[in-house]
């Protein structure tokens, strides 16, 4: 995640120096967007035949390539196609198939009552990392471009070797990861406690009027790699999880750098403070959130930290002044992810363990997908000079999904916590 923080820092402001348009970054954004949710429909769906460690190692010298191309290249074209293959995230976090793998392998490895813990952690190491990545970000371009003289362009694409040097760093680790995060392992070592460790979905019987858990009928998956229960849960779980992300897009967290550096002019130091704060506090804000995930329940959890993150972001399109702003975007980072560990906790408890990689792949793939349509729109808004109102579109969609799932999913919260007090024990 120090990479994402410190391309995070730049991206947008890079394409600007590159004499790009705003309308052009925009769609910029979405076209990677889009060729991103292409690329994880093939790989996650088919993560656990080609290897769950060799989709990651192709991950992470896909990353590589990428960040060589943004250090040497100008051009619109093989940038697009740089950053759709090289996840260049315009969000600021890891996207793509490979954090899908990543979500599935951690949860295959860890009982479901340690789960909450284990995905905190997970977040708060990513997020302490993009916090890192971005106060370094703002160090090295203000030194090489005030210090050192070199122009602003080429203090941005130094960041982006930068960059391919942390995943060749992760191409390494990712070579000696341990062969037990492959789904065959549950279904040699585990097939014997699968009535024990299977998910939710596995506990009842399947009723389209009962408000209860589900179960796969005789454990089968038809046709399309899904069985017709988890179906039933996914379709509802879609919408809501992409109305969220179809306001994220509006405002994600690159144009968030590019608006406080144009409607408050500050340095890429101060910037890289700002994200620095922003992110740390991001990171420890993960860990209360998986006692609340365990105390009220996913579900609970996420609607209790969301609508305030939702209400925080919206309050910074009315801030004429760096300091309240700064504020608002603090109280927004300090809840916004406190939703992430109870949504994996949500996921990972309801579906099947042979279906999870499949499962948290269309989530992501789903999420990103939303994510595309915004950002073209947040271009033309920028160079109206009416960027402010992406942060208000934002936060009204992220309401609005919050909503519909206290309407629809409240009741399993009560199946999950008797889940989570199953006596577990780590190996």
């Amino acid at each position: 995640m120090a990479s994402y923080g410190l391309t995070n820092q730049v991206l947008t402001l890079y394409l600007e120096a590159l004499n790009i348009s705003e309308t052009k970054i925009g769609l910029f954004m979405t076209l990677t967007l889009v060729g991103d949710t292409i690329i994880s429909y093939f790989l996650t769906w088919y993560a656990d035949h080609i290897g769950r460690r060799l989709v990651m190692i192709i991950g992470t010298l896909m990353m590589i390539t990428s960040g060589l191309t943004f250090a040497f290249c100008s051009n619109f074209i093989i940038l697009l196609i740089a950053a759709i293959f090289g996840v260049i995230s315009p969000s600021g976090d890891e996207t793509g198939p490979f954090k899908s793998v990543e979500e599935a392998s951690i949860a295959h490895l860890t009982p479901h009552n340690h789960r909450p813990e284990i995905f905190a952690f997970h977040g708060l190491f990513a997020t302490a990392g993009a916090a890192l990545g971005a106060l370094f970000c703002g160090i090295i371009v203000d030194h090489l471009h005030l210090n050192l003289e070199w122009s602003i362009e080429n203090s941005y694409r130094f960041i982006f070797i930068v960059y391919a040097g942390i995943a060749v760093v992760k191409f390494v680790f990712m070579i000696f990861l341990t062969e037990k995060c492959e789904v065959y392992y549950d279904d040699e070592e585990l097939s014997d406690d699968s009535t024990e460790e299977s998910s939710l979905l596995n506990e009842n019987d399947y009723s389209e009027d009962s408000s209860n858990l589900i179960r796969t009928s005789n454990g089968k998956l038809k046709f399309s790699g899904l069985s017709p229960q988890t179906k039933h849960y996914l379709s509802r779980l879609l919408v809501i999880f992409m109305l969220d992300s179809l306001g994220y897009g509006f405002m994600p967290s690159s144009w968030v750098v590019y608006y406080f550096k144009k409607a408050f002019k500050v340095t890429a130091t101060g910037l890289g403070v700002l994200f620095f704060l922003t992110n740390s506090i991001d990171s420890v804000s993960s860990l209360p959130s998986a006692y609340f995930a365990k105390i009220l329940g996913p579900v609970k959890a996420i609607l209790f930290t969301q609508a305030p993150s939702a209400i925080f972001f919206i309050l910074i399109a009315f801030m004429n002044r760096f300091i309240p702003a700064s504020g608002c975007l603090l109280l927004y980072f300090a809840t916004s992810t406190m939703d992430v560990v109870p949504r994996q906790v949500l996921l990972t408890s309801i579906m099947p363990n042979n279906e999870l990689t499949k499962v948290m792949g269309i989530v992501n793939i789903g999420k990103t997908f939303a994510r595309c349509i915004g950002p073209i729109f947040t271009g033309k808004l920028a160079e109206k000079k009416l960027l402010h109102y992406a942060f208000v579109i934002n936060g009204s969609c992220v309401l609005l999904a919050d909503l519909i799932l206290a309407t629809n999913f409240l009741h399993l919260d009560e199946e999950i916590l008797k889940k989570q007090k199953i006596d577990y024990n780590i190996q």
